[in-house]
């Protein structure tokens, strides 16, 4: 056993650990028509691990090549949703060993779609859609189970129905009003669900159709505005869920100035602006709902 010393000062405090980023992917051969599921796996695990870290114990350490070889046997048998699948991981680990209380699961889920030919789309072969990514983060604490389900990299822009006046203006500002401009942003949002026997693909697929259908129809006002719409939206038709939250940039689409030769610009040339840009972050909650820390305590940034 490694010499350990006790510290006067320090002592260990909230942890996890596991393996991040297991790359997954599984094909669904039964039929001629295959399927693709296309996932990024993390597993960390919770409970008691303090001798792991004060003593060199490794007595109650699952290794974490272990959890990257049980993600794989589990797929084995099929995975389901990607909330399906962080649900069943975190069951598997939290009943495999009495030493471990809770933990956290994080599956990003990557989209295909099958490539069109003259017969059709291809039973079998598929090309990659996109950058949006399907998230989620599934939490235990002993008996509680919190599943965060969400989406990032959705990016969609609407070029008219957008303006942006009445703001503040003193010394440092340039800006100009804008009554008509291009509205445009990276969607990232995640929701908490207050249940689990859910159609959790069915749940999604809706969720995003209802942030896009707002985001289309809603003149916008401001980009805080419109994210507040697509929050509300998504809470009227989902009582399931208990909050959203959203990190939205504002990809700015700058009017070029044309007039040096001897041009117009009838609101039509754009300077797409990567950075800096806006970022506007808000949670939309139900007023009855039962704050839940533990939930995010984990997922990492704003949302």
């Amino acid at each position: 056993m490694p010499d350990t010393t006790a510290s006067d000062i320090a002592v260990l405090g909230e942890n996890q650990y596991g393996k991040a980023e297991v790359r997954l992917v599984r094909i669904e051969r039964e039929a001629s028509r295959h399927e693709i599921t296309d996932f990024n796996v993390s597993s960390q695990l919770r409970g008691d691990l303090d001798a792991i870290h004060t003593d060199g114990d490794n007595a109650h350490c699952v290794a974490t090549d272990s959890q990257k070889n049980t993600v794989y046997s589990l797929a084995r048998d099929g995975v389901g949703t990607p909330e399906e699948f962080a649900l069943r991981l975190g069951e598997h680990f939290t009943s495999s060993y009495d030493w471990i209380s809770g933990g956290r699961w994080e599956i990003e889920k990557y989209s295909w779609v099958r490539i069109p030919t003259g017969a059709g789309e291809h039973d079998h072969s598929f090309v990659k859609s996109g950058t949006e990514v399907r998230t989620v983060v599934v939490q235990r604490d002993g008996d509680d189970v919190f599943v965060v389900a969400g989406l990032q990299d959705l990016t969609v822009l609407k070029s008219t129905a957008s303006e942006f006046v009445g703001f503040t203006r003193d010394k440092y500002t340039t800006l100009a009003e804008a009554t008509d401009r291009i509205l445009a942003t990276d969607v990232k949002a995640r929701w908490r669900y207050t249940r689990t026997d859910l159609d959790f693909d069915a749940v999604f697929d809706d969720v995003r159709r209802l942030m896009l259908e707002q985001f289309a129809t809603q003149h916008s006002y401001a980009l805080q505005q419109t994210l507040y719409q697509m929050g509300i939206a998504v809470l009227e038709a989902h009582p399931e869920i208990a909050e959203i939250k959203f990190s939205m940039p504002n990809k700015h689409h700058f009017l070029v100035d044309l007039s040096p030769f001897g041009q117009d610009n009838p609101n039509v040339v754009f300077f797409a602006a990567d950075r800096p840009y806006g970022l506007i972050e808000a949670t939309v909650l139900r007023k009855d709902a039962t704050p839940e820390p533990r939930a995010w305590a984990s997922v990492t940034g704003f949302c």
